[in-house]
């Protein structure tokens, strides 16, 4: 069991890959915004990749243990502190029941942080996950971001805590994350409504070298990017509506660049899965984790271009770093 003495900022339970197959009925899969940090922390303890961990954006949450488990840390640096002591990311420590976690807040660059328990966080599968979906308020626990008072149950450990503890991510396999008001470059692909039929060249030419301000207003349902008056291919949206943005309703990939008007939106693992705006690119499956570590407000974004094939050769390589025979130990 992990007691939970404040939920900080927002917490809540997330799974890999999340609720997978649900898109037609309306359901996003959520799961973990940097996928990256939190299959990482997973390993450390020796979980199989679709166990619950817990997705701290911003700090402030404080846990307790009730017995003897492996845990790890991966992502944003939030002066995570063991019983007053510092603990080190990308690592894996042993935890015995009594012991405190406490998160401070962000600490410099990067915006979410994954905590992965051995057993793995043991809520109830709802669709066939346990990663909270919280515009549907299900999943996780009662469908909400933690709360002080909480307790979380947790699965049998798959690997002996005490032998999951001391491995760590070499450090040529943990990201480094842009600063405030720096930039991040995100592979993406043309999207199913890009240039010629809805956009023109230039407008294409424009998105792949602008680099984009991420808005404040943006979460895990979408990334607002700044606004920008694009030439168009077309005077309006025929039979989908007055604006050449307009189409007839469709279904949207996540990690669309869904374009309303004159503001290109990034869908993410919250959207919504079906409108009637075009979708000029698509971020990379295997680029969907820096989103998770952008700042709202302060980040930008350059879109790299990427072919399908691209895309596809780069997540194989990232299943591939995710991997126990990677790690090495402390």
């Amino acid at each position: 069991m992990l007691e939970v003495r404040n939920g900080g900022f927002e917490t809540t339970v997330q799974d890999y890959p999340g609720r997978i197959g649900m898109l037609s009925l309306g359901f996003a899969p959520a799961g973990p915004m940097d996928d990256y940090a939190f299959r990482f922390a997973n390993v450390l303890v020796g979980n199989p990749p679709s166990a619950a961990g817990l997705e701290i954006t911003a700090g402030g949450l404080v846990v307790a243990f009730r017995d003897e488990r492996a845990i790890a840390i991966c992502g944003a640096d939030m002066g995570a502190k063991l019983n007053g002591q510092p603990v080190e990311l990308w690592r894996s420590y042993l935890v015995r029941a009594g012991d405190v976690l406490e998160f401070d807040y962000l600490q410099g660059a990067g915006f979410r942080t994954y905590l992965a328990v051995s057993g793995g966080i043991d809520v109830p599968p709802v669709l066939g996950s346990r990663a909270t979906y919280l515009p549907g308020a299900i999943g996780g626990l009662e469908g909400r971001k933690l709360q002080a008072g909480d307790t979380l149950p947790l699965g049998e450990p798959v690997v002996d805590p005490a032998q999951a503890a001391g491995r760590r991510v070499p450090s040529a396999l943990v990201p480094s994350y842009p600063g405030y008001n720096e930039v991040w470059e995100v592979e993406a692909t043309r999207g199913p409504q890009a240039d010629p039929d809805y956009m023109t060249a230039d407008d294409m030419a424009f998105f792949f070298s602008h680099q984009w301000k991420l808005d404040a207003a943006s979460n895990r349902t979408g990334y607002r990017l700044d606004i920008h008056k694009w030439q168009w291919a077309r005077t309006s949206g025929g039979a989908g509506g007055g604006h050449p943005s307009n189409i007839l309703d469709n279904g949207y990939p996540v990690g669309a660049v869904n374009v309303c008007g004159d503001q290109p939106i990034i869908l993410c693992i919250d959207g919504p899965t079906l409108g009637g705006f075009i979708c000029n690119a698509v971020v990379a499956k295997a680029a969907m984790w820096k989103l998770g570590q952008m700042v709202p407000g302060w980040s930008y974004i350059r879109f790299k271009e990427v072919t399908l094939e691209e895309a596809i050769a780069l997540l194989k390589k990232q299943d591939e770093t995710i991997h126990e025979s990677n790690l090495e130990r402390s």
